[in-house]
């Protein structure tokens, strides 16, 4: 712990006094400034992460009001969403161990790393709990203000009291198959399968509310956005259900299997589909807006604009509402990025931890 935030304030240091000399600001720009004004965007922070000779960035996680970026050693570093400064940063897991997911819980970050399920308190970075599991963990964890909801590579979903971790209930699908996401709030937990289920359980009493069965197994992760749960299925369909019956709102047939989740914004739901790219589908509606060959991911989504991130590395900009693309900048050094559908925010980094944080141009 010592010695990564003693490695990352010195880092920062030596970046902050280099980018005040012109001629080596763009050496230490992830990205060019210049480049980046034709597209309409502007640098608001960047930050130099303690990565060691060895060590790589793999993962950003938009959680609340910080940034995590986990290395491949299973180090965790917080940021500051708005300024880029660092909150915390210290192993999550003992190298080599598998860690399942991210997550946040008020003041608490959680995940299950190896066997074990840890929260974090949020500001301080101390280890607050490292709760043995008996079982192994197929998908990340959920929680509301009184379970976590862990789906088990036994095929169980695993109900934990959040004030001692004991177990309430175990719970599984009618045709008993692996549990791949979970999603949960006050009033209900919502778990998917590889086999197809939808399930939703009442947070109170655990009992089944509803069931939806996709002819295709979910791919994760399951999205909860406000009244609704939206769902990609191997049977090539995007799914949108109510959260309170399992009612269908809308399917959207992609045109082959989905392998990995939707990013739900606030107009649109961005889908990956294989040798296809990436499919932008109206969230009220289910008809498609636009697709882009070459697309790989959602950046973020602001006023009208999707920021698209390309398989070439290239940031892409959309306009919803025409299906046309205004700008492009190109990202060679890009290799990291986060998903963020809370905000206009744009979170992009390189596997050696130089991270920035871009954001439209307001005129």
């Amino acid at each position: 712990m010592t010695r990564c935030r003693l490695s990352v304030a010195v880092s920062f240091l030596i970046f902050s006094f280099a980018a005040g000399i012109a001629a080596a600001d763009d050496l230490q720009h992830l990205v060019s400034r210049e480049l980046l004004k034709p597209a309409e965007l502007e640098i608001v922070w960047e930050n130099k992460l303690a990565i060691e000779t060895g060590e790589s960035l793999e993962q950003l996680f938009v959680l609340n009001n910080r940034i995590y970026g986990l290395s491949n050693r299973n180090y965790i570093v917080s940021l500051n969403k708005k300024t880029g400064n660092m909150i915390f940063s210290r192993y999550l897991a003992d190298r080599g161990l598998p860690v399942v997911g991210v997550g946040v819980y008020d003041d608490e970050l959680f995940s299950v790393a190896g066997n074990k399920l840890v929260e974090i308190d949020t500001e301080s970075g101390e280890e607050l709990i490292a709760e043995r599991l008996k079982f192994g963990a197929a998908c990340p964890a959920a929680r509301n203000s009184s379970y976590f909801y862990i789906g088990g590579t036994d095929k169980r979903v695993h109900i934990l009291r959040s004030e001692d971790k004991v177990q309430a209930l175990e719970v599984a699908a009618e045709n008993d198959s692996e549990i791949v996401s979970i999603a949960a709030d006050e009033d209900s937990a919502i778990f998917a399968t590889k086999a197809g289920n939808v399930v939703s359980i009442a947070a109170d009493n655990f009992k089944r509310n509803w069931q939806f069965v996709a002819a295709g197994g979910i791919a994760r992760p399951i999205v909860r956005d406000a009244d609704s749960v939206f769902a990609a299925s191997g049977d090539t369909n995007v799914y949108k259900l109510d959260t309170e019956t399992g009612k269908l709102i809308w399917k959207y047939q992609a045109g082959a299997m989905l392998e990995r989740g939707p990013a739900v914004a606030g107009k649109c739901v961005y889908q990956y589909v294989r040798n296809e790219g990436l499919s932008a589908i109206d969230k009220e509606s289910g008809k498609l807006v636009w697709q882009m060959a070459e697309g790989v991911d959602l950046l973020a989504e602001s006023n009208g604009r999707a920021y698209v991130i390309t398989n070439e590395g290239t940031l892409i900009v959309m306009n919803n509402k025409k299906a046309k693309q205004l700008y492009s900048v190109d990202l060679p050094d890009v290799s990291v990025y986060a998903v963020n559908t809370a905000d206009s925010k744009i979170y992009i980094a390189d596997k050696s931890g130089r991270i920035a944080c871009l954001k439209p141009i307001e005129w």
